[in-house]
């Protein structure tokens, strides 16, 4: 199936023609480096991950650019309310942002430029559109004038007229049109600045990605990426520049994630409901945050709540749950008759065929526009029939459940390849989870762990009432019990 993806700047699906041939140029908006990553900036950074994850495992190459704004309003605040330098703001935001992407299996970029280093692509580039009649100078500042570029509006689907008539004029703006917005910046007292044709003073915020992508990807690129945030006015004004710079559309695909509701009410720093990935991942498992990301499509808003986390994590233990006795079985039969593929049942047949299916399905909801809510229903069916092949006995060899169980085992491998999950020992992942579920729950390991060995006790002395009430206890605290062989173990669920 050829990729398509959803064209925000034609609203509707489209199959992906790159620039290059078997090459994809992306360009991602990054974060304003002065406050640590909410769970919006987590959504975008995981979903724009996969997609690149996914090209890569179609065999495309990609350059994938994603900036750092490391200067703006909100750090210059934060800089002088603290009394430091801006770089210490910038670099410290950024180090915990890194931090952060580590934690939730987001891989580093080809690229991730910073504003600061491209001070002069932005003075260049404005140069340009000042040249073109574009752009005008005002009292040391600069700015772009939407008149001039016709097609203003058409990215977002707004209506200039309208947005003209509603804008709040003020007496003493430097502006020709209430629209139009700033390129470069005057510098005021106390703040950064940089040397320039137009005096002392600093970039705008639109005029850096467009210098930075066409630096990093050319004047025309695939695909451009951000939040659904940033359609107006941010992506509206890069487009309106960069093409009249240029003479050239900047990106061929424009794709903006949806936006995060916590507890269904809009996400915003006003409401105190803004929750930064560190915290979340003091009570949960990064991959509980990145399968919860990826449990709906990404042009969807996802409603983030305590109780959609908690199923999430129910989720993602059955799957660890299936890939743990996977890696037993696997060892348990590693010492049986060399593997033999030429001499599978048909019941064996049966069962791998329907795992290559769902790989092929897999891969197909991912070509869909990256529809990772699908794609996910297909892991979750996948778990369910490695769950049915552990308890398979008629008709089934040996041989048989090698064979399937190594072709589970490599797909199960792609599945955490190209959405980032799936990257621990299963043993690991639970020993991280209950450390976190017995933290959350305020659970005494040391009363589990001596219940489980009261229970042992009682079941060797054949005291299976004893035995029984241990398991009930156990289980009105949450607590699964596992029994293999003569050992047990635990979760939570």
């Amino acid at each position: 199936m050829p990729q398509k993806i959803y064209n925000s700047a034609t609203r509707k699906k489209e199959i992906l023609k790159t620039v290059q041939d078997g090459k994809v140029g992306i360009y991602v908006c990054g974060i304003t480096a002065y406050d640590v990553c909410h769970i919006g900036h987590a959504r975008g950074a995981v979903f724009f991950d996969v997609l690149v994850r996914h090209l890569l495992s179609r065999g495309y190459e990609v350059v994938y650019v994603k900036n750092f704004t490391d200067i703006d309003d909100k750090i210059i605040e934060r800089a002088q309310k603290e009394k430091v330098s801006i770089a210490e703001i910038s670099e410290r935001y950024i180090a915990l942002h890194d931090e952060d992407m580590k934690e939730l299996n987001v891989q580093t970029p080809t690229l991730t430029p910073k504003a600061t280093q491209h001070i002069p692509d932005m003075i260049e580039l404005i140069s340009i559109l000042v040249d073109k009649g574009y752009a005008y100078c005002a009292d040391g500042d600069v700015y772009f004038s939407i008149e001039k570029f016709s097609s203003y509006g058409k990215h977002s689907g707004r209506n200039i007229e309208e947005m003209i008539a509603g804008s709040r004029v003020n007496i003493n703006d430097k502006k020709k049109n209430p629209l139009d917005f700033a390129l470069w910046k005057a510098s005021k007292p106390g703040e950064p600045f940089w040397e320039s044709p137009w005096g002392k003073g600093r970039p705008g915020w639109h005029i850096e990605c467009s210098a930075m992508s066409r630096r990093y990807l050319g004047d025309t690129f695939d695909i451009h990426g951000g939040g659904e945030d940033l359609v107006f006015p941010h992506h509206e004004n890069e487009i309106a520049q960069s093409q009249a710079a240029t003479g050239k559309p900047p990106a061929n695909y424009w794709m903006h994630n949806g936006f995060v509701r916590i507890n269904s009410e809009k996400m915003s720093k006003s409401l105190g409901n803004v929750f930064s990935v560190r915290e979340i991942i003091k009570s949960y498992h990064p991959e509980v945050v990145r399968l919860f990301i990826l449990q709906s499509h990404y042009r969807s808003p996802i409603d983030f709540s305590e109780s959609s986390l908690a199923e999430t994590r129910s989720a993602l233990v059955r799957c660890y749950s299936a890939l743990q006795q996977q890696k037993e079985m696997l060892s348990d039969l590693s010492g049986a008759d060399a593997l033999n593929e030429s001499d599978l049942s048909e019941t064996a047949k049966s069962y791998i065929e329907k795992l290559k299916e769902l790989e092929i399905n897999f891969g197909d909801s991912l070509d869909d526009d990256f529809n990772t809510a699908q794609a996910l229903g297909y892991v979750f069916e996948a778990v369910r029939l490695l769950n049915s092949i552990f308890v398979a006995k008629k008709g089934i060899t040996a041989n048989d459940k090698r064979n399937i169980l190594q072709v589970s085992k490599k797909l199960f491998d792609h599945f955490g390849f190209v959405l980032g999950i799936f990257q621990h020992d299963p043993d690991n992942y639970f020993i991280t989870d209950k450390e976190k579920e017995l933290s959350k729950r305020g659970l005494d390991i040391n009363q589990i762990e001596t219940l489980v060995e009261e229970r042992k006790t009682a079941r060797q002395a054949k005291n299976w009432a004893r035995a029984d009430e241990i398991r009930n206890q156990l289980a009105r605290m949450n607590v699964v019990l596992k029994d293999t062989n003569n050992t047990t173990t635990w979760i939570i669920e």
